[in-house]
């Protein structure tokens, strides 16, 4: 047997320990979870006032917007993670863990 075939602890990590890990590594990715679910039950709510707007525009709508939020958290991450790996190191003289 060769060493790739041989098991690891890693390989047997539960998803809600390889969330929290990822969660660690990029404080971005819960705040665009936690706004995706806050507009999506936003947009359910508004479901039943939304009067006589036809049911596929308010969805689309809702979509959009849920998609604007994870898509905005997901660029505020690598703008900081732009900002930590080069343009602190380089005005600041930050050594690296």
């Amino acid at each position: 047997m060769s060493s790739d075939n041989q098991w690891s602890a890693d390989e047997d990590e539960s998803q809600l320990s390889r969330l929290m890990r990822k969660s660690r590594e990029s404080p971005f990715v819960p705040i665009g979870i936690a706004g995706f679910v806050t507009v999506v039950s936003y947009g359910l709510y508004k479901l039943k006032f939304r009067r006589h707007q036809k049911m596929s525009i308010h969805l689309i709508h809702m979509r959009v917007a849920a998609q604007g939020f994870v898509v905005g958290a997901v660029s505020l991450g690598v703008l900081y993670s732009m900002y930590k790996d080069y343009i602190r190191p380089r005005f600041f003289k930050v050594t690296k863990k």
